[in-house]
């Protein structure tokens, strides 16, 4: 049966991505990427550098053609096979990492550049714009007298100016101080927000992507490989990889046998693997706990968090709100890493038992990180 491709809009996302694949040349740098983006809601690619996310973009955009997929903003198929609108017919609004603002124009006059020949109030959409993003009192400056947040809340109202029923977004804060970053990222989600379109945001930095989206792509080697909330893909990652992507990780390598792996830790639980199936148990550092009793309990005594395994200081930094300790386990010389809240630096060499949170810890087969 041939594909639909024209959907009804009234029961579709506002941005609907299907099967979406890129090459160039002989290599393929998107491969059959699906995504959904309601509006009013703000998702965002997440990946390295290189993984296809800005590619995936320029796809959306229209300024790359796609090798094969469908496009769809509000049902309306943008791309398809030999059918590919224009980048001006697509009413989906860029905003860059570079802001790109003309130089020769005024605040007012950069926002009102897309509105011409839209027969709206050119003035009252600017006022209204300016406004929100709380540069009412900049319209006659220009962008060289701006500092870098200003441009940023420019920039984000020229691209809004039109009405895009979609708003791409790639790596839009990468160049502002780490220090303006947290304001300027949530005055530009409620601004956003009060905009209602669909927004797609590019960025490589895990926080950024959980303090901005509603729904989070990761993706990798052109691929998605989860989709989800936040919240769902910090605490059940698909693999090794996606869980050290949002966070440090400690790795405690490991082979089945009978349904449970031996680790330092004590036995735990793998069941659905074979025997001799190769596993790692991935464990974030704030959920390693230092057993500072263990002193007036036996040494095999366990809990509710398995076995205690005794390991000694290699290092401590303090890091701000908490401190990182490094460690080398006993029993196979393992390097671990715990963070601990406040100022703790006990000197190098000394011992400790250390015990995990069985209830974060993952565990993966060494080939699905493959």
């Amino acid at each position: 049966m041939a594909q639909d491709i024209n959907r009804p809009p009234a029961s579709r996302p506002r941005l609907e991505v299907e099967g979406l694949t890129h090459r160039f040349g002989a290599t393929e740098v998107v491969r059959g990427v699906n995504l959904r983006v309601f509006p009013g809601q703000v998702a965002c690619l997440l990946g390295p550098s290189g993984c296809g996310k800005s590619t995936t973009l320029r796809l959306i955009a229209g300024v790359e053609h796609p090798t094969g997929g469908v496009i769809r903003v509000d049902g309306q198929v943008l791309s398809h096979g030999a059918l590919h609108l224009p980048p001006e017919a697509r009413e989906i609004g860029l905003m860059f990492q570079d802001f790109a603002l003309f130089p020769h124009l005024s605040v007012a006059q950069n926002v009102a550049f897309g509105l011409r020949g839209r027969g709206e109030n050119v003035a009252d959409r600017v006022a209204e714009l300016l406004d929100r993003v709380d540069l009412a009192r900049f319209g006659e400056k220009f962008p060289h007298e701006l500092s870098g947040g200003e441009q940023q809340r420019v920039a984000l109202a020229r691209a809004l100016a039109p009405r895009p029923r979609v708003l791409l977004m790639d790596e839009p804060f990468s160049g502002l101080d780490n220090r303006l970053r947290d304001g300027i990222r949530d005055a530009t989600l409620e601004v956003l927000k009060g905009e209602g379109c669909a927004v797609l945001l590019v960025t490589h930095e895990p926080d950024e992507a959980m303090r901005m989206a509603d729904q989070i792509a990761l993706m990798r080697d052109g691929r998605i490989v989860q989709q989800g909330a936040p919240y769902n893909l910090y605490n059940s990652p698909v693999d090794r990889a996606a869980a050290g992507f949002f966070s440090d990780v400690n790795v405690l390598p490991g082979r089945v046998q009978g349904a449970l792996t031996q680790t330092p830790f004590g036995k735990f639980l793998t069941p659905g693997l074979a025997d001799g199936t190769a596993v790692e148990i991935v464990i974030r550092p704030q959920h390693i706990k230092i057993d500072f009793d263990r002193a007036g309990r036996g040494p095999n005594e366990t809990s509710q968090d398995g076995a205690p395994a005794r390991a000694r200081v290699s290092r401590a930094r303090f890091m701000g709100k908490e401190s990182l300790i490094e460690f080398v386990m006993e029993a196979d010389d393992t390097a671990l890493r715990a963070t601990v809240p406040g100022v703790f630096l006990p000197a190098q060499g000394t011992p400790m038992w250390l015990m995990l949170r069985r209830d974060r810890c993952f565990v993966f087969p060494v080939h699905a990180e493959a």
